[in-house]
């Protein structure tokens, strides 16, 4: 068996942290063996073992664009991607440093 020496130190909502801890007690797994096992299927998949993304709703809602204007304003941005309207990263910096006077 593996020696578990290390140890991680988080702040969660109390609230959060209590609810979590009813599940895995009313399933039987303790708090420390389902973050080890959330590390290790981070490893397995090579990131989050989930899907993590805004859902489309709120992109609207934060955007004020209906779901139906926010695609087309993505299919415009991959279209330019496409056809090489693009700057590099540091270009894009630079100007908006310059502009808002960062």
């Amino acid at each position: 068996m593996t020696q578990k020496s290390a140890s991680i130190s988080v702040r969660i909502e109390p609230e959060i942290k209590e609810t979590a801890e009813e599940i895995l007690s009313a399933i039987g797994i303790p708090v420390s063996s389902a973050i080890n096992m959330f590390y290790k299927q981070i490893i397995l998949h090579g990131g989050l073992p989930f899907e993590a993304c805004i859902p489309i709703e709120e992109l609207c809602e934060m955007t004020q664009l209906t779901p139906e204007e926010l695609n087309r304003e993505i299919e415009k941005g991959y279209q330019d991607i496409v056809e090489g309207r693009v700057m590099p990263l540091d270009e894009a910096i630079a100007r908006l440093r310059k502009k808002y006077g960062i």
